[in-house]
């Protein structure tokens, strides 16, 4: 079997040719207004926003920095901006029940006419009802009333005397009623004198006195009737001539309201109430500039009494309201009602009602952050109820849980009729739709953000467009093509993949916005090439600190890493590390000692409880290669020993079985491994070699090393062929590999693997049965019947000395 070939240059990272662009600098490249490589979710938004149907509310979902918030606001900005807007919504106060307020519901704009009217109703009523009871005619028509009550009350009382003389009675009025005493001869007598009188004649008197007295109480019934008629005389006077100021303001507002009942039915109220409460309109009387009625309850003002208050205005809104609610708390998306404390007692009423976030984007839109609803109590069990009901009903929170009572008001439900975008993570999506039976009811559309789009020409051009966008919104220089060349190779290599583009645009914005600073640290007019590269390292060395402490362990010696010279049963494994969002690669020394044995392989990481499961799995794939390729004749009487060296912490992921295979081979085979070709590669049970995450990141991390130790022009590092495509080397190893310096081998099986790290053939079975001689095949064979061999010959001695 043929050596494998070796990468050439041009594989290993794409490279953007920069004269695909037809421009010199984004100055003239037309800003991008579409989303970038998101056709999918773009269609499902579509979706979602145009369907009227109910529980199309939309999730989108998708990793940080791929733009969901933007494109979100702005896709829902674009479809609201072609609607109407929505209703103004109005609470006002329940004259008959004040703790249950009154929502009212007006077109857009209409809401601050109506306030603005109902002020200036207010006012003329509190000017023109004191006007009228001030007014002469006013005064004659009172006058007159009480004229005609003394008069009646009068001759009441006069006819009432007469008869009580006529039966020999005195009477005597006071406030309380009246006293008769006994007349003889026309003059009154004296208690002492009335015991002086004869029986017979005292007997007449006190029969007579009866009448009298019974006469008497009937005319003070009378009396009172006669003041209680009067007194409602006084107030249907007082409301004829209130309703005679107020009735034709009020009938005005009527009439310019006629088309919208509620306000109409709020208005006529306001009519009943003034009347019943004229006397709160009446000028200040003496008695009411009183200092001791201080200590009296004063009657509500007109005011606080009759004003409105505006929750939603959308005079100036364009279209149907888009809301972005940044701190979605429970009082935040659904309202309050505010309390304040006068005189030492907690009190509230209708003009504290607050609107939260689903009263401002009834009528449109609601853009909300999924993880800050579910971390604010009550607020997601909020936001549902209000979606299955299609009302929104202000409550006080702690009444809910329990955990306060106190008085508080109950304003009328609203009508909701709002479309609310939940922006989150894939995960938390995953969460809801599993755990929560409502979510998959309310949130149909779901439209999922990739952080990967295809690497070609339609798109590339895209990109030059976004950055031209970016750099309109970001107010930075212009960038010239080169300089947007190699932005999209950084995007390439973002995705770890050379056919692919991110969509993690926040990512590349920030390397916009940093090669920009360079530009400016450079006096340079525009962003070059250089000044892209000069970021992108900048950059890395901000983050690469722990990657430097690891290198200079290396060089020091702490580390042990071979990067020439040859040895049997080790190998240069690789692995990646991350440090935030900084990955790089660290190789490790793999070493293998087997010997005879039953116990097969033997993994020191899984004995010590340091391996994860992914590891442990690689490893027990080994035994199954191992025995299909060398046990079909006999057993496999081995023991094979791995271990990564000065791996203390743990290791896990199966991207070192294929290296701790080579490791195994090298040990029983004695055949040297070349120490310096680092390995990496996952392998299944047929010997094939299976891709694996991080091939970039590896590669650079052993040439790093090998740098340090000298290059030698035989380093280099072995890969599974299918990861040639996610190469995005850097200009250092590129140049390496160009000059001979540094090698890079694609492999597809484990053969091929240890041809080159041992430059022995790996060997084909020639007769079915056995492998070419000296092949590496061959000798693991040989070295295998070996142990079994012995094995056997050790299994007959034992039997003998038994015997």
């Amino acid at each position: 079997m043929p050596i494998r070939q070796e990468l050439p240059v041009e594989k290993l990272r794409f490279n953007c040719d920069e004269n695909v662009f037809n421009f010199v600098t984004t100055e003239t490249v037309p800003p991008l207004e579409v989303m970038i490589g998101q056709e999918r979710a773009v269609k499902a938004v579509e979706f979602g926003l145009f369907t009227k149907n109910p529980g199309y509310n939309i999730f989108i979902s998708g990793l940080v920095g791929t733009g969901k918030i933007t494109y979100a606001e702005a896709a829902v900005k674009k479809v609201a901006g072609k609607q109407e807007p929505p209703y103004d919504w109005c609470y006002v106060n329940n004259l008959e029940t004040p703790g249950q307020p009154i929502a009212l519901v007006l077109p857009s704009g209409a809401g601050y006419i109506f306030k603005q009217d109902m002020q200036e109703l207010v006012e003329d009523l509190k000017t023109d009802i004191p006007k009228v009871f001030s007014s002469e005619d006013y005064e004659q028509a009172k006058a007159g009333l009480v004229k005609q009550y003394q008069e009646q009350r009068s001759v009441m009382v006069e006819e009432f005397t007469q008869y009580a003389e006529s039966q020999g009675i005195s009477p005597q009025w006071s406030s309380t009623g009246f006293v008769g005493l006994p007349m003889v001869d026309g003059k009154a007598v004296a208690p002492e004198d009335y015991q002086k009188l004869d029986k017979e004649q005292r007997d007449v008197i006190e029969k007579n006195m009866l009448a009298v007295h019974e006469k008497g109480m009937d005319v003070v019934r009378r009396i009172q009737l006669l003041e209680r008629s009067t007194r409602e005389e006084l107030k249907q006077l007082d409301v004829k001539i209130g309703l005679f100021a107020a009735g034709h303001l009020i009938d005005e507002l009527k009439e310019k309201y006629a088309g919208h009942q509620t306000v109409v039915d709020y208005l006529e109220a306001i009519k009943q109430d003034v009347s019943k409460n004229i006397n709160e309109f009446k000028p200040q009387t003496e008695e009411d500039n009183n200092p001791l009625a201080l200590f009296k309850r004063p009657a509500q003002d007109a005011k606080d009494k009759y004003s409105v208050n505006l929750l939603v205005d959308h005079r100036e809104t364009e279209g149907a309201p888009v809301v972005v609610e940044i701190n979605p708390t429970y009082y935040n998306l659904v309202g309050r009602a505010e309390y304040e404390t006068r005189m030492g007692v907690v009190s509230t009423d209708y003009t504290m009602i607050k609107p939260g976030a689903l009263h401002k984007a009834n009528g449109g839109y609601l853009i909300l952050n999924a993880r800050d609803v579910l971390a604010n109590v009550g607020a997601w069990e909020a936001l549902k109820r209000v979606l299955k009901t299609k009302k929104l009903q202000i409550e006080n929170l702690g009444e809910q849980y329990g955990v306060l009572a106190m008085a508080s008001l109950k304003p009328e439900p609203i009508p909701i009729n709002v479309k609310v975008v939940l922006i989150g993570n894939p995960y938390i999506y995953q969460l809801l739709y599993n755990y929560d039976e409502d979510f998959r009811k309310l949130f149909k559309a779901h439209a999922d953000f990739d952080v990967v789009m295809e690497n070609n020409p339609l798109n590339i051009q895209k990109l030059a467009g976004f950055i031209s966008s970016t750099v309109a919104r970001e107010k930075l220089k212009h960038f010239d093509k080169a300089a947007v060349a190699r932005i999209v190779e950084y995007s390439s290599r973002l995705t770890g993949s050379q056919n692919k583009l991110t969509t993690r645009f926040n990512d590349v914005v920030e390397i916009l916005c940093e090669a920009d600073v360079w530009a400016t640290m450079d006096n340079s007019e525009i962003v070059t090439d250089e000044h892209i590269k000069k970021a992108i390292e900048e950059k890395r060395y901000r983050a690469n600190k722990y990657e430097e402490r690891l290198q200079e362990m290396f060089a020091e010696g702490h580390l042990l890493i071979d990067t020439e010279g040859e040895k049997v049963g080790q190998v240069n494994g690789l692995a990646v590390m991350s440090v935030g969002e900084y990955m790089f690669g660290k190789p490790s020394r793999i070493t293998a000692n087997t010997f005879l044995g039953k116990s097969g392989v033997l993994n020191i990481e899984r004995e010590t409880k340091i391996s994860g499961t992914s590891h442990t799995k690689g490893v027990l794939i080994l035994s199954g290669y191992l025995g299909e390729k060398y046990a079909q004749k006999h057993p496999l009487a081995l023991t094979a020993s791995l271990t990564f060296e000065q791996l203390y912490d743990g290791v896990d992921g199966d991207s070192a079985s294929s290296t701790e295979l080579y490791a195994i081979l090298s040990s029983i085979a004695g055949l040297p491994i070349k120490q310096y070709i680092a390995v990496t590669g996952s392998v299944n049970q047929k010997g094939e070699i299976q891709p694996i995450g991080g091939a970039t990141e590896k590669i650079e991390g052993f040439f790093s090393v090998c740098k340090l130790k000298g290059l030698n022009g035989k380093q280099g590092v072995m890969i599974p062929h299918q990861n040639v495509s996610n190469l995005a080397l850097n200009d250092e190893v590129i140049e390496a590999v160009r000059q001979g310096q540094f090698h890079i081998y694609p492999v597809e099986t484990i053969d091929q693997g240890i041809e080159i790290l041992t430059g022995v053939s790996a060997g084909e079975l020639t007769d079915g049965e056995t492998y070419r001689t000296g092949s590496v095949n061959a000798l693991v064979s040989k070295k295998l019947k070996e142990y079994t061999d012995t094995l056997i010959k050790l299994g007959k001695e034992a039997e003998d000395k038994k015997d």
